[in-house]
């Protein structure tokens, strides 16, 4: 057995989760200032210049603030929840490439990248499941009425919305023609997949802000709706835990949504055969991903600010009733567009973009006059 790659493994997985992090932390000073802009407010600038000290002076808040445990709680569970929350949200990206062309370190060549799997995709749709278990004990083991209901309704929510991300994926899968992540980036050196299906890409967009609770998806941690949810009687280091989880899972899922369809690591395809391009400068991949984890960010950070919280039947509603029968219909779609593509004329993947945008319509339009008739139906 080969000692040393056993050690790089631990190194480079020491490195990105100091790297998450960290991105953690500023991605809480990123999205008050952000939200602070959108709504003509000024936002964290006491702690620090311009406020980066901010996410400094939560933890030490957090670190030193008491905990508190139900006397009647289940306390193994209490404790574990959290943890089983956080811990897939960094052990997913260990699939992710930062990068295509390896380095010389130490007289050892490193990859850009933790692991290299032929199933990459199967392997972050099973690890992004377990997180179901975490806020769904977090929630039983409180033992308090207000958490376990959150918890069920996040549990309900992630686990209906889980489908149609997974169906997004596959057009993906489809377009790559593997589940490797460095295939499905090199797939894309001539144009993304967000060009080709567009509607895959925006269900995978909103598919995502269910799956982490982020608004307007966040009914189960909603102060109006339930206290505080899942997470209602946690404070202290095991509620940083859970906040840590939902902020970290925003970048993972970031990262995850630029890999399979914004190009991952590759350059803007207007930018190919220049020295932009990673072809010719291969530092510039990392830059590359955080140029487009960031715009990422803000579009998730953007939604917070203009939608409302929509009703949670609604919610369900919408996953069910819309997102899914879509997700079905898109993937069909983009395996008819690429074997008629690949049998007769390869014009013919143009129709996968076009029928999908058909298709969207359909749907956009179903939901306004089903929203049309209960309107009118209350007047």
């Amino acid at each position: 057995m080969d000692y040393t790659l056993i050690l790089e493994w631990i190194i480079k997985g020491f490195v990105l989760t100091l790297i998450l992090l960290g991105g953690f932390a500023y991605l809480t000073l990123y999205e008050r200032r952000a939200l602070a802009r959108i709504q003509s407010r000024i936002g964290p600038n006491r702690a620090g210049p311009f406020g980066i000290l901010q996410p400094i002076a939560d933890a030490v808040k957090l670190i030193f603030k008491e905990e508190l445990t139900p006397a009647k709680a289940d306390k193994l569970l209490f404790l574990l929840a959290p943890v089983i929350t956080v811990v897939p949200a960094v052990v997913i990206t260990a699939v992710i490439p930062w990068g295509r062309d390896s380095f010389t370190l130490f007289g050892r060549t490193i990859t850009p990248y933790i692991a290299d799997i032929n199933v990459g995709v199967l392997y972050i749709m099973s690890i992004a499941s377990i997180a179901v278990y975490g806020i769904v004990l977090a929630g039983w083991s409180s033992n308090n009425k207000y958490a376990m209901m959150g918890g069920l309704r996040s549990t309900a929510q992630m686990v209906s919305y889980e489908l149609a991300l997974g169906l997004s994926f596959v057009t993906a899968i489809l377009l790559a023609n593997s589940m490797r992540m460095l295939d499905i980036v090199e797939a894309q050196k001539n144009l993304w997949f967000v060009i080709i299906q567009p509607i895959g890409t925006g269900i995978f967009l909103i598919a995502t802000l269910a799956e982490v609770n982020r608004a307007p998806f966040d009914m189960p941690e909603a102060e109006q709706e339930l206290t505080a949810g899942y997470h209602t009687e946690y404070s202290g280091m095991k509620f940083a835990l859970l906040f840590m989880a939902e902020y970290t899972k925003m970048i993972s899922i970031s990262a995850i949504g630029a890999t399979l369809f914004f190009g991952g690591y590759r350059e803007f395809w207007f930018l190919s055969n220049t020295i932009f391009s990673i072809d010719q400068t291969p530092w510039l991949g990392p830059v590359y991903m955080f140029i487009k984890l960031i715009v990422l960010l803000f579009g998730m950070i953007w939604v917070r600010a203009t939608y409302p919280r929509i009703r949670y039947d609604r919610l369900m509603a919408f996953g069910w009733k819309i997102l899914l029968p879509v997700s079905l219909a898109l993937v069909f779609i983009t395996a008819v567009g690429i074997m008629l593509a690949e049998s007769f004329n390869p014009a013919y993947m143009w129709s996968i973009p076009v029928v999908s945008i058909l298709v969207g319509l359909f749907a956009i339009g179903s939901i306004d006059r089903v929203l049309r008739r209960k309107d009118n139906a209350r007047r």
